[in-house]
């Protein structure tokens, strides 16, 4: 007799393998990362050419690409479900590249702003269905397994993007940066055209119905675990967002070391980057809340440590490095064991799940993050403080998920295996 297939793997009879798929997901999911972190050190350049004379104002340029990106996901899940994941990947996909386009060739501030609007909404497909289609092929341990690979692949854009970046610009005016995305974009639509099939079955396809939407999504903002989740998420992402607003002013203006922005960067983001590695090896034995709680103190400890130098005014540039490299490295255990927890009792509605959670995280994030970057004062108290009230208004949201219970899951949702 044989035995049955595992519950945590849907195996389609064609298509990439592991490793590809895997790779796929992650490049996919860099696209989004790409078209944020490579602009950091050209948005001195922009206010430059622009004319934009408040230094805050240019975090708009990071900000307006998360806000469409926020929103268009809401549309992205149940058209997924509808059509099917490919049609809606390859539309948002082709806006992306064709808001790039637009965006190299913006000759006002608000020309550009509204391109990177345009390119958010088209990356938001990336966003819903890199998660919908995991879960269309793994739950559980595995699904985290596959987004933490996935996010190591992802997480490494943010080390090379300023660099790259700033590359550009040494050969190039700035808009060829958008001509870099634009490229990325279009090459990845060509990939995933050959290579990736159908994750949706046909049977499994849902018309667009007002009601039936209107009730996933109340399933998806209801669930106290998904939300809990979600929210929890959106906090953190609040905190990295923050820095990514106000990295390039704290290089610059703080410690004066324009040329080592993107190097220390690259360090900060590795940090994501190991953690990722570990667990993905860690995961399917230790389970994803073990580790994830275990990490959000982890974060919110060293987010303390750091307020408290930077308060007392012992913060330096090898210092903050140092800091945020170790709040980073706890940040990659939390991000893919938040996403696949919160997505554990949506097997049913994972394309309207993953966008009413995507909606929340991305414009919840965005704004969060913004409020931290608008309160920069030339020091990086604002940014410190800002990642040690998230960290524990994170914590408030997890103990409302479980409960008051960390560490371990209270039940198995009856659609997926046991994080």
């Amino acid at each position: 007799m044989t035995s049955a297939p595992s519950p945590a793997i849907k195996t389609p009879s064609k298509g990439p393998g592991f490793a590809e798929f895997v790779c796929l997901i992650a490049v996919m999911m860099a696209l989004n990362a790409l078209a944020i972190d490579a602009m950091l050190p050209a948005l001195p350049h922009i206010g430059e050419d622009l004319g934009v004379t408040n230094e805050n104002s240019r975090q708009w340029v990071i900000t307006a690409y998360l806000l469409g990106f926020g929103v268009a996901q809401l549309f992205y899940g149940p058209l997924s479900d509808r059509y099917g994941r490919r049609p809606a990947l390859f539309a948002g996909i082709g806006i992306y590249v064709v808001f790039s386009i637009l965006a190299a060739f913006a000759h006002t501030f608000d020309m550009l702003i509204l391109s990177r609007i345009g390119m958010g909404i088209g990356a938001a497909a990336t966003r819903v269905l890199a998660v919908s289609i995991v879960r269309d092929r793994y739950v559980g341990r595995t699904m985290a397994r596959v987004m933490s690979l996935s996010f190591l692949v992802f997480l490494g854009v943010p080390i090379i993007a300023p660099a790259m970046g700033q590359l550009v610009m040494l050969v190039a005016p700035w808009p060829w940066i958008f001509g870099v995305f634009a490229l990325a974009g279009g090459g990845f639509l060509l990939w995933a055209a050959l290579r990736l099939p159908e994750t949706l079955h046909a049977e499994d396809r849902m018309p667009i119905d007002v009601g039936r939407i209107a009730a996933a999504f109340r399933f998806a903002f209801t669930s106290r675990q998904g939300m809990g989740y979600t929210l929890a998420m959106t906090v953190i992402s609040g905190a990295l967002f923050g820095f990514i607003n106000s990295s390039q002013q704290i290089f610059f203006d703080v410690f004066e070391a324009p040329g080592l922005f993107p190097v220390v960067f690259a360090l900060v983001a590795a940090g994501i980057a190991v953690a990722s590695i570990l667990n993905a090896r860690l995961v399917e034995k230790l389970g994803s809340r073990l580790i994830a709680h275990a990490a959000l103190f982890g974060f919110i400890g060293f987010s303390l440590l750091h307020a408290l130098i930077a308060w007392l005014g012992y913060d330096s540039l090898w210092m903050f490095a140092a800091m945020q490299a170790c709040k980073m490295f706890c940040f990659g255990f939390i991000a893919g064991n938040f996403g696949a927890m919160a997505m554990e009792p949506m097997g049913h509605i994972a394309g309207t799940a993953s966008s009413a959670q995507g909606f929340i995280s991305s414009i919840g994030g965005a704004l969060l993050g913004f409020a931290i970057g608008q309160q920069f004062d030339g020091t990086t108290v604002p940014m410190t403080v800002g990642f040690a009230l998230l960290g524990v208004a994170a914590l408030a949201l997890v103990l409302a998920a479980e409960q008051g219970r960390l560490f371990k899951a209270r039940h198995l949702p009856p659609v997926a295996a046991e994080t």
